[in-house]
């Protein structure tokens, strides 16, 4: 029989990723196309994380007590759905009527939208405890190229396919995922003698917020969160409206918008796949997390006084008149490093707090702290935008600042530098 490969959990968190990773930068600019502004275009980015809110515990807890595989292969399946409905909704030419099945295909992915919760749990199940906040970035590195591959398949299948070409890609990919998934993901969860808390959905809740630290890491998962979907539900009008980009006429200014994504995924999945381990090892968990949200703060208050002209090409960025894209580009970069760095060592941290028969349980949970941000984040952020710019970025730089110094003292022994700690504690 096979062994449970972290391999293979990576390649269907990456497929995955790159199908929704396809969607999402084009969700605020076709939501806008086709009529809706402000609060509205919130709502439908907000409809995907409404659902899973709701089932991302549930599904946490059905994979502590069925196993992880067949959880996978339903939220697989029910992705590669859920891109079918975006694609025929991208179609149509009533405006309401693509508006309302949008949700629709949003809402249907996030209610099976599973995949990262129980991943993150298959990983805690196949790995040694000092291990796994680096394995966890593994997790990290696939939404990085999920987001390097993803918008640029994206940007080329809308140029070349038209607007209908994104979803049906996305739809494939997902349907490739699920036959990798059926016929080479084996279980992981192993049977063991501690048995499997059946707690009703508040219940759980109740349970995992009230032990401090492990409460503690949800909140700031959440607030973190928060603070990311503000960024990533506004940059493409932040950026379309500062450089004068017609997203709407022009699809290569749409194409613009979805590399900029590119370059972030770029960034995420080299910090990831390859210095989390070792700063974990000099930094703890603990410091790195409040790090990285000190580099996504400063980066978040610098984002949006950053303009220019519409070119985004070498000839431009690289004379005078491009250093605003120079900008822009390197804040974008200080701020994928910074948020690259605080869910590995979250969920490592969060996953050697819990004992091995909840995993699923709290990370379903924390996961469902996060989708609640991805609903709040997007509405607060795009309600804000129509009256000044920057304030959703300036609200949510002083909300990590102060996430900061509440982690810092929740965990002060921990942010102790390594030489002024017990050498029999550090290598414990």
């Amino acid at each position: 029989m096979k062994k449970p490969s972290v391999l293979i959990i990576f390649l269907t968190v990456f497929i995955d990723l790159i199908g929704f990773g396809i969607v999402v930068p084009l969700v605020p600019l076709y939501s806008r196309h086709f009529g809706a502004h402000g609060l509205v275009i919130g709502a439908i980015i907000a409809s995907f994380s409404a659902m899973q809110f709701i089932f991302s515990p549930i599904w946490g807890r059905l994979s502590d007590r069925y196993g992880r595989r067949p959880v996978l292969l339903v939220s697989t399946a029910g992705a590669a759905i859920s891109y079918v409905l975006f694609a025929i909704s991208c179609g149509l030419t009533n405006h309401l009527a693509a508006i309302g099945l949008m949700v629709v295909s949003r809402s249907f992915a996030g209610l099976c939208g599973g995949n990262i919760t129980v991943a993150q749990a298959y990983i805690a199940d196949i790995t040694p405890a000092e291990q796994r906040s680096r394995r966890m970035g593994l997790i990290g590195m696939a939404f990085g190229l999920g987001f390097i591959f993803g918008p640029a398949i994206g940007g080329l299948s809308l140029k070349y396919l038209g607007s209908t070409g994104p979803g049906w890609i996305a739809a494939c990919l997902c349907a490739a995922n699920f036959l990798l998934a059926l016929f080479i993901l084996v279980e992981s969860r192993k049977p063991t003698s501690e048995p499997v808390a059946h707690r009703p959905h508040l219940d759980q809740w109740v349970h995992t917020l009230t032990q401090p630290r492990i409460g503690l890491l949800v909140i700031v998962f959440f607030l973190a969160t928060f603070c990311f979907s503000c960024f990533e539900s506004t940059l493409p009008l932040v950026v379309s409206d500062n450089f004068h980009l017609n997203v709407q006429a022009d699809e290569t200014s749409a194409s613009t918008v979805a590399y900029l994504f590119v370059f972030c995924g770029l960034i995420g999945a080299l910090v990831q796949g390859g210095a989390i381990g070792r700063l974990v090892k000099k930094l703890g968990e603990p410091r790195l997390i409040a790090l990285s949200l000190v580099l996504t703060s400063i980066s978040m208050a610098l984002l949006p006084f950053i303009s220019g002209r519409a070119d985004l090409s070498w000839s431009v960025v690289l004379r005078p008149e491009g250093r605003s894209w120079l900008a822009m580009l390197g804040t974008l970069a200080l701020l994928s490093i910074g948020s690259s760095l605080t869910r590995p060592p979250l969920f490592g941290l969060l996953s050697n707090l819990t004992p091995p028969n909840e995993q699923g349980a709290n990370i379903g949970v924390a996961q469902g702290a996060g989708s609640l941000a991805r609903i709040l984040g997007p509405i607060f952020a795009t309600g804000l935008l129509p009256y000044r710019a920057a304030l959703p970025y300036l609200v949510c730089s002083g909300v990590l600042l102060c996430t900061t110094v509440l982690l810092i003292q929740q965990f002060r022994a921990e942010t102790q530098p390594a030489t002024a700690a017990d050498p029999a504690q550090v290598t414990k």
